[in-house]
């Protein structure tokens, strides 16, 4: 028995359409799970879906920041072995540009959108005793700062504490929750801050602050969440995986 293996399981990823998502969703599929695959665009997540090995997939596009939408998927949604969340966007901007109408926007998106799903998962009996619920949180925010990205850096050390919050909560009905906090990993959310702040923004703390001399990618943070939605995690829960290739040693 492999107690890595994803056999029989049914796993909704959120933010599925590109970059860690997608590599999640593919790998799950690989490690034999039914993956539901969400996201806003159904043209990007048949391009996930057209990558995954196996049968069963389903894709269930909505726009988790509106609660209609939120409300809509959780009703339909089957039972629930684990939910992987991995969308997210970033925002660049200095503290004194701030507007109330974009700090909203990210915190909508990557923490209160978050939140409120987890709470209707847990209403509506939608994840089973023994499900595993993993958070995609970043390093930057969770453990060190960033300039510029105040805003992000904040919503992803609110997924950490809502993380162990939750996991506290949940233990007694056998639901574990833990969270992922991912190095620099090069995806379309990357190059779209590296077009709002430029390019040298994220490429001049590259290589020489990763001990291991490369960046991550989506399926270094694949692999953890594999463990974390497996029966190998199965003592597990409230724990912030770091994978970063050593860039916090520094």
């Amino acid at each position: 028995m492999n107690p890595f293996s994803l056999d029989g399981k049914t796993v909704l990823v959120t933010g599925a359409s590109s970059g860690i998502g997608r590599g999640i969703a593919i790998s799950c599929a690989e490690m034999g799970a039914k993956v539901i695959l969400n996201g806003r665009n159904r043209e990007r997540l048949e391009e996930t879906l057209s990558q995954m090995s196996g049968a069963g997939h389903l894709i269930m596009p909505c726009d988790l920041s509106k609660q209609e939408d939120l409300e809509a998927l959780a009703d339909a949604l089957p039972e629930l072995h684990g939910w992987v969340n991995s969308a997210g966007i970033p925002k660049v901007c200095p503290i004194k540009h701030f507007n109330r109408e974009e700090v909203e926007e990210i915190f909508n998106v990557n923490i209160t959108s978050t939140m409120l799903l987890l709470s209707m998962l847990v209403k509506k009996k939608k994840l089973k005793r023994g499900s595993s619920v993993v958070l995609i949180s970043a390093v930057t925010g969770a453990f060190v700062g960033s300039k510029g990205d105040t805003s992000y850096c904040a919503t992803k050390g609110a997924v950490n504490g809502f993380m162990k919050g939750a996991a506290l909560e949940l233990a007694p009905q056998g639901i574990r929750i833990n969270s992922i906090n991912p190095g620099l990993v090069p995806t379309n959310i990357l190059n779209l801050a590296n077009d709002i702040a430029g390019e040298e923004h994220h490429t001049e703390i590259m290589l020489d602050k990763y001990p291991l001399k490369r960046l991550g990618t989506p399926e270094d943070i694949a692999h953890g969440a594999i463990y974390l939605l497996s029966d190998a995690s199965s003592w597990v829960t409230g724990t912030n995986l770091v994978i970063d290739g050593g860039y916090l040693l520094n």
